[in-house]
C-alpha cells in the first residue's frame, strides 16, 4: 500500500510551456540532464531559471541502484564532441554555475574520467567566470581516474553517499561507503584548496542515528558540503518509500551538521545534490571559488 504523500511535498503545477526554450536548447546540441532522465521534482523551477545538471556520457548507467530512474544497460560509445557542445550549452544559457555529473560508466577504463577533464577544459575555455561543480561516481576507487578530474581544476568536487553504510548493499549495488568516503578525502590531499560535497537521501529506512553517524564520516573525510532531502521513488518499480520525514527532523540534521562544522548543509524535503548550487556556492566568494 502507497504511503499518502504529506502537504509538504506536493509541489505548486507550472506551466509546462515555460520549460520548452530549455529543452529545445538541449535537444539541438543533443544533451541530456539529470534533471530529466532522474524525474527531478525540481525540474520546473531551475529550467524557468534557467538552470539544469549536465549529464555527460549518455543516459544508460552500468550500475543497478535501486532508487534510481536512469536507464541500465550497456552504454553506447562516448561521443568526442560531447565538451564543446556542453561549453556552448553553457555560454548559451549564460550559466555562471554548472553542475556537470554523468551515468556510472565502468565499462570504460578510467570510468570516463578523462571525458569529465576534457568537458570541465572546454568550458573554461570560453566560460572564463564560471563555477564549475562536478558531481562524480566513484571510478571504483581509482586514485588515478580521480586525480584526472581534479588536476582539471573544477572549482567543486561533489560525489554522493546517497544513503547510510546499512542500506548500501540493498540499495547501491557495486558501490561502497567506505571507497566513496575515502574517494572525498583524497580529493582534498590531490588538492587541499579544493571544495568538497555530498548528498543524502532519507525516508529509505535509515534511523535518526544513523543519518548523524554519517555527516560525522563525511566530517572526517574533510567533506565541506553537503545536502540532504527526502527521497521519492522516481517509478513504481524503484525502492519503496519507506518514510515521509518530519520537517522537523530536517532542521534536526542541518543543526546538527552546522555544529559539526560543515561550510554550508541545505537539509529540507525538496534539496538535491545540485539543488540551489549556485546559491550555496557564493558563500565561497573571495575564499577558493
Amino acid at each position: 500500500m502507497r504511503k499518502r504523500i504529506p502537504p509538504w511535498l506536493i509541489k505548486k503545477s507550472f506551466d509546462i510551456s515555460q520549460l520548452h526554450g530549455m529543452k529545445t536548447l538541449l535537444r539541438d546540441k543533443g544533451l541530456h540532464t539529470v534533471c530529466e532522465e532522474a524525474r527531478c521534482p525540481n525540474i520546473g523551477e531551475c529550467f524557468r531559471k534557467p538552470t539544469a545538471t549536465f549529464m555527460i556520457m549518455g543516459n544508460t548507467c552500468t550500475r543497478k541502484c535501486r532508487f534510481c530512474s536512469v536507464a541500465k544497460g550497456n552504454p553506447k560509445p562516448l561521443k568526442q564532441d560531447e565538451p564543446i557542445r556542453i561549453a556552448e550549452a553553457v555560454k548559451e544559457l549564460g550559466l555562471k554555475h554548472v553542475v556537470i555529473t554523468s551515468v556510472t560508466r565502468d565499462d570504460l577504463e578510467d570510468g570516463g574520467a578523462s571525458h569529465f577533464s576534457k568537458i570541465v577544459e572546454e568550458v573554461r575555455k570560453i566560460n572564463k567566470n564560471v563555477v564549475i561543480e562536478v558531481l562524480i561516481p566513484d571510478f571504483k576507487g581509482s586514485q588515478d581516474s580521480l586525480s584526472k578530474v581534479v588536476f582539471s581544476k573544477p572549482d567543486i568536487i561533489n560525489h554522493n553517499l546517497e544513503t547510510i553504510a546499512r542500506l548500501y548493499e540493498k540499495i547501491r549495488p557495486g558501490a561502497d561507503y567506505r571507497r566513496s568516503l575515502d574517494l572525498l578525502k583524497k580529493a582534498k590531499e590531490f588538492h587541499s584548496g579544493i571544495i568538497t560535497k555530498s548528498g543524502l537521501m532519507v525516508g529509505l529506512g535509515e534511523e535518526p542515528e544513523e543519518v548523524i553517524k554519517t555527516l560525522k564520516d563525511l566530517r572526517g573525510s574533510e567533506c565541506d558540503m553537503v545536502t540532504i532531502g527526502q527521497y521519492l521513488s522516481p517509478t513504481k518499480d524503484s525502492f519503496p518509500v519507506e518514510e515521509y520525514v518530519q520537517l522537523e527532523t530536517f532542521e534536526y540534521y542541518r543543526k546538527a551538521g552546522e555544529e559539526m562544522g560543515f561550510k554550508n548543509i541545505a537539509s529540507a524535503p525538496f534539496v538535491r545534490s545540485s539543488y540551489m548550487a549556485e546559491e550555496q556556492s557564493k558563500l565561497f566568494a573571495g575564499k577558493n571559488l
